[in-house]
């Protein structure tokens, strides 16, 4: 499957290493299935082509942050679990009906609101929910003390089930940091507590992909893998503990090839200058496309015939300029932004480095004026 425009940029998305990621993480986890997170278009890849290609590689159901990523996934014709992340608003429960969803929920409103969407479409088998417990993330869920009230609302309406208790953890990328055990001690709890008041639990689940290598006594049932289906390490710091291929490659052609004289200075602010008679190329992606502006001025790289070049001057909104000395470089040339040319790779994470941030938001802002073309 691919999409292909006239303009000579365009995303590589590897399916077989998705596959191949997915089998890792199940390997490294169990007895704990894998909850592949799609969210975000699939951070960047595209949910459907890497959702399925997740369910291929023994993932047992898909996770999104909206009811309208789960919407689309249903369209495509997946029929795994669907687990949304954030509460609906009560507005969307007639989709997360009709669409078979499963919410996860923490207040009265969103647990009522799917209950009375159920009752008037007169749904034969109750609707599977989870509820989210904050444990010290502070983003969104009811407070351990409130649990088991959250959980007993469920249990009183007919028209749901309760199927599942889950958290999340703020620092499990930061191995050793004390901060994750008070919380897993905290669910602990939590379990604990529901358990003692015959509440049912469900399936219990706790792990990003950070936790569910720093944490293995928080694995539970199942681990939700976002970032680690892509390939990509949830930190730094943690690319030693699990093998991981890179799933999307970012490429170009180049479009134009000009010959500077030494002391010639390029693109918005002029800030980079020539200091010898050299070759500049330019490449058709720019800052709209994900490529962050500031990259040239840390360091930025490409790939071309194999070896590392240098980006010339401000990364622009459509184009980018590359300084490539003396080498030879022809209009229509291969161009590897992130991804492998020969011997040489250059990954999100690289960028994230020189951007001071994190790989996610690479791979996630790579902008839909760049196709992806998916191999499988």
């Amino acid at each position: 499957m691919s999409t292909r425009t006239h303009r000579p940029v365009w995303a590589e998305v590897d399916l077989p290493a998705v596959r191949a990621n997915v089998r890792t993480w199940r390997e490294t986890v169990a007895p704990a299935e894998v909850c592949a997170v799609v969210k975000a278009d699939g951070y960047g890849h595209g949910a459907v082509a890497t959702g399925r290609a997740a369910l291929d590689g023994g993932a047992g159901s898909l996770a999104v942050a909206l009811v309208e990523e789960g919407v689309q996934l249903r369209d495509a014709g997946i029929d795994a679990p669907v687990l949304v992340l954030s509460e609906p608003v009560p507005a969307a429960a007639e989709a997360v009906i009709a669409y078979r969803l499963t919410p996860v929920v923490y207040t009265n409103a969103g647990i009522d609101a799917p209950a009375k969407a159920a009752a008037t479409h007169q749904v034969p088998a109750p609707l599977p929910v989870h509820v989210k417990v904050d444990t010290g993330m502070h983003r969104v869920g009811c407070t351990p003390a409130h649990a088991a009230e959250v959980a007993a609302h469920i249990v009183e309406r007919p028209e749901l089930s309760l199927a599942g208790i889950c958290t999340h953890f703020a620092v499990a990328d930061e191995p050793g940091n004390p901060y994750t055990e008070a919380q897993r001690r905290a669910f602990e709890a939590v379990l604990d507590g529901l358990r003692a008041r015959g509440l049912p639990t469900g399936v219990v689940h706790a792990c990003n992909s950070a936790a569910a290598l720093t944490v293995p006594a928080a694995r539970y049932d199942f681990v939700r893998v976002g970032i680690g289906v892509y390939g990509i390490a949830p930190a730094p710091a943690l690319a030693p503990c699990i093998s991981l291929e890179p799933v999307m490659s970012v490429k170009a052609r180049v479009s134009h090839v000009q010959d500077l004289a030494a002391g010639e200075r390029i693109s918005y602010g002029l800030r980079y200058e020539t200091t010898r008679p050299t070759r500049v190329v330019t490449v058709p992606i720019g800052y709209a496309d994900g490529v962050p502006r500031e990259l040239a001025h840390r360091g930025g790289e490409v790939l071309i015939r194999g070896r590392r070049h240098l980006m010339a001057g401000t990364v622009t909104m459509d184009q980018l300029m590359v300084d490539v000395g003396d080498m030879p470089v022809d209009v229509g040339e291969e161009v590897v932004l992130l991804g492998r040319q020969g011997d040489e790779r250059i990954t999100a994470e690289d960028w994230a480095t020189l951007m001071d941030t994190i790989a996610y938001t690479i791979v996630c802002g790579i902008g839909p004026r760049v196709p992806r073309t998916y191999l499988s």
